[in-house]
Order: structure tokens, then C-alpha cells, then sequence
């Protein structure tokens, strides 16, 4: 059903895609960003239609999930300066092993 112009596609709706790993990551990035998708901060995307999905990794997620609150800060401020997540960059930064 189409509920025309006057309910637009907004960030307060998104999908989530938990990928196995960066490739995969890389690969439904391509493909939402294709043909007028557009990157967004911290991993987000908008797709062709505007609707809004983030890309995670597994790891990352149980990264977050881990209870390390100091990995999880370090980790969270390199994401910060990213669109498309880098993934061995952000488990870097979550080990303490990056600038």
C-alpha cells in the first residue's frame, strides 16, 4: 500500500543487518548505496528509496555486548569519524591496539 507523499521514509524507522563479516558488510553496503543510495555517519545508509539501514558485524555487536566499557568507548570513538564501518579498525580500537 502506498501511503503517498506525506509519509515519508524517516530515521526514526531502519532495518538492521547483522553481517557475518566485513565482506559481507561490504557487499550490502555496494549494493544499498547503489543507484542512489547515500553513506551516512557511523554505518548507516540510506537506500535508493530513503529508507535507512544499518550494517554491522557479529563481532562488533558482541563487542558492544561484552561489558568492557573501555573497549566499547575506545571502540565507539573511532566510530564515530567512520560511514562505512571498518571493522578490523573498530576491533582495534575496542583491543586498545589503535591511536
Amino acid at each position: 500500500m502506498n501511503g503517498g507523499p506525506q509519509f515519508p521514509f524517516t530515521e526514526a524507522v531502519s532495518l538492521s543487518v547483522a553481517c557475518q563479516d566485513q565482506a559481507e558488510l561490504d557487499r550490502y553496503y555496494d549494493a544499498l548505496t547503489a543507484d542512489g543510495g547515500s553513506p551516512a555517519p557511523c554505518g548507516w545508509l540510506k537506500d535508493k528509496y530513503g529508507l535507512s539501514w544499518q550494517l554491522v558485524t557479529e563481532g562488533i555487536m558482541a563487542n558492544y555486548h561484552s561489558g568492557d566499557q573501555a573497549g566499547i568507548d575506545r571502540m565507539i570513538k573511532v566510530m564515530m569519524t567512520m560511514q562505512k564501518l571498518d571493522t578490523a579498525a573498530m576491533q582495534a580500537a575496542f583491543d586498545g591496539d589503535a591511536a
